[in-house]
């Protein structure tokens, strides 16, 4: 058994996004080495996991459903690292991604110094449906071909150093940024549009179950009804973007660092996140990793 690395991840009825998760990291990995919190203990994701290491916890919906979901996996990845050099954590739909060109992810982490937090380049994986009419089966790169930046999205997700994640992901307590040039996190959340529409609705139910507004709900604004928009013309919206040349974010990691600093009083850091409109075509290297 492999003590490089280990994955952590919280899913409740994501299937879809389960599936593609488990075949990075299960292939990468070994399924002995994934940790997945069954919020719901879902016997259909149990059986679809089976292999990894399972722990299922109640579902009713709370208002303050991300804040207890952080505090659980900040002690699961702290638990972990007595046991693994680095742990990966994060989203169901949230896979962190070494450039083929450059060997595959476990021995890249093998390579890398402990104590200390490694935060990818973040990149969302689009849909465009007016190019991309075929259907996902057993691969999402390869039939979706496009990306655009995510800075929101560029999260401290590899952690070999004793800290505090704040709640969604986005920051931690360590005071040093380290931004592996071959390092991506991809975010599938647009890779498919009926598989978007699914999700919302799912999402929009959890909500609604809470029965609380967004002002009093630890839960991200996304996940209720009144921001979602209309799905289609959020889809349509992505041939819009302009299309950037070649696949280089060297300059985008030099924006990290330039703008590393405390955020405020709470102890934790953050790199300043604009708003990028850029879209990227993946290098074929990069199709069928999951």
């Amino acid at each position: 058994m492999q003590t490089v690395a280990a994955a952590v991840t919280m899913v409740r009825d994501d299937r879809f996004f389960l599936e593609a998760w488990l075949r990075h990291y299960g292939r990468l990995l070994g399924r002995e080495n994934c940790y997945i919190v069954n919020h719901g203990r879902s016997a259909d994701l149990a059986e679809l996991a089976q292999g990894c290491n399972l722990i299922g916890i109640p579902g009713d919906p709370h208002p303050n459903f991300d804040m207890k979901r952080w505090r659980l996996l900040n002690g699961l990845v702290n638990g972990l690292r007595s046991y693994y050099r680095h742990v990966i954590v994060g989203d169901v739909d949230e896979l962190v991604v070494l450039d083929p060109a450059e060997g595959n992810l476990l021995d890249f982490l093998a390579q890398q110094p402990i104590r200390r937090v490694l935060t990818p380049v973040g990149l969302e994986v689009v849909h465009r449906i007016d190019r991309e009419p075929a259907e996902l089966t057993d691969s999402i790169l390869g039939p979706r071909r496009h990306v655009r930046l995510a800075p929101h999205y560029s999260k401290p997700c590899v952690l070999s150093l004793g800290t505090k994640i704040a709640r969604g992901g986005h920051y931690t307590q360590a005071s040093k940024l380290f931004t592996p040039e071959p390092l991506y996190l991809f975010h599938l959340k647009y890779c498919d549009f009926a598989q978007y529409v699914a999700a919302m609705d799912r999402r929009n139910a959890v909500t609604e179950a809470v029965g609380v507004g967004v002002k009093q709900a630890a839960i991200g604004r996304h996940w209720f009804a009144e921001a979602r928009g209309e799905d289609r013309a959020l889809f349509e919206g992505f041939a819009e973007l302009p299309m950037q040349e070649g696949f280089d974010f060297a300059q985008v990691r030099r924006r990290m660092h330039r703008s590393w600093a405390p955020r405020g009083e709470t102890g934790y850091w953050q790199f300043d996140r604009p708003e990028d409109a850029r879209q990227y075509c993946l290098p074929d290297r990069f199709f069928g990793l999951f």
